[in-house]
């Protein structure tokens, strides 16, 4: 049997490597998700009760939270995250809308939250879920460039919103409707991967897969909102995950080609 090339053999181990690296990285955050899991329960549970949430429908939005955190879990090794910010993911703040409130304020009141200039876009690669931890643009039409960690073939991604049970106006008119992911390459190309609606009277995390056969790796994904729930000033934005898997140095090689 012939033996293949030492370059070969290298490429090939320093491609597992890799691969290993990034695996043991998820492994880890997920490991720190579950460790927060009573921190999120806790800080669900705080906002109920400050908001006048009678105690039996408390443990029941607790109950349903934690199902929801845990269905989520239980996914995770088959769904990796690739837009998450401990793993190098982050947004490329040029190419994404202006946040709502402008640069110049501190601190901005809408009701029912108080939003603050210091939460820049990268808030939705972070896995917590409060009331008002979310990036807010103008309107209810914009867009959020993801840069993710390595080139990947993109599966689905997965959109959070909190639920209107949690939050303290009782309404969730700011929350995504209608809207677009698309691939992007370097060359700053844009590939449709699917139009989508988010429901918010179904759970807070849903994952909408890709809708067609894929031509190439991306490096970064465009979420591209286009309509809310009803809010005419502003839309918040929660979280975004990216699933997929990781491009091959093969891959990479037919990325270069096509640049």
């Amino acid at each position: 049997m012939p033996r293949l090339p030492q370059a070969a053999l290298e490429s090939w181990g320093n491609s597992q490597a890799l691969e290993d690296q990034k695996m043991q990285k998820l492994k880890e955050t997920v490991a720190q998700v579950s460790a927060a899991t009573e921190n999120i329960l806790q800080a669900v549970r705080e906002v109920l009760k400050d908001h006048g949430v009678q105690e039996e429908k408390r443990e029941e939005i607790l109950q349903f939270t934690q199902v929801a955190i845990k269905k989520v879990l239980e996914n995770y090794h088959q769904m990796p995250d690739w837009a998450l910010g401990a793993t190098g993911a982050t947004t490329d703040e040029k190419r994404t809308s202006k946040s709502y409130g402008g640069q110049d304020k501190k601190t901005w009141w809408v009701w029912p939250f108080i939003f603050s200039s210091a939460n820049p876009p990268e808030i939705i690669l972070q896995p917590c879920i409060a009331p008002g931890d979310c990036w807010a643009f103008q309107g209810s039409w914009g867009h959020v460039l993801i840069r993710l960690p390595e080139h990947i073939w993109p599966t689905a991604v997965t959109v959070w919103h909190i639920s209107g049970a949690v939050s303290p106006s009782g309404e969730v008119s700011s929350a995504p409707k209608e809207f677009a992911v698309f691939g992007v390459d370097e060359a700053r190309a844009e590939t449709l991967l699917g139009t989508f609606t988010y429901d918010v009277h179904k759970e807070i995390a849903q994952t909408f897969h890709v809708q067609k056969k894929l031509p190439r790796t991306f490096r970064f994904i465009k979420f591209q909102v286009q309509s809310n729930w009803g809010n005419a000033e502003y839309t918040c934005v929660y979280r975004v995950q990216v699933h997929g898997r990781m491009a091959s140095l093969r891959d990479h090689g037919q990325a270069l080609q096509l640049l």
